[in-house]
């Protein structure tokens, strides 16, 4: 079992990077807008196509290819 079900790796989009959902929304452009300062509710109102849920998955994938569990 998966455990990142949003977070999606395909060679075809982004070069291979983790993207939200198979979207062109890389896991670390995310956490840049987070980074930069942006909160939740920014991020979301100007992007209506993520969801909050997609924000907590990025961070908790972040957090885990950090740690070695996201391989």
């Amino acid at each position: 079992m998966n455990p990142f079900e949003r977070i999606t790796i395909n060679p075809e989009i982004c070069h291979g990077k983790p993207t939200i959902r198979g979207m062109r929304w890389p896991v670390e452009v995310l956490l840049d807008l987070l980074a930069s300062g942006m909160s939740f509710e920014e991020i979301l109102e100007d992007h209506p196509e993520l969801e909050k849920e997609d924000i907590f998955e990025a961070i908790k994938f972040a957090r885990a290819s950090l740690s070695g569990l996201a391989n």
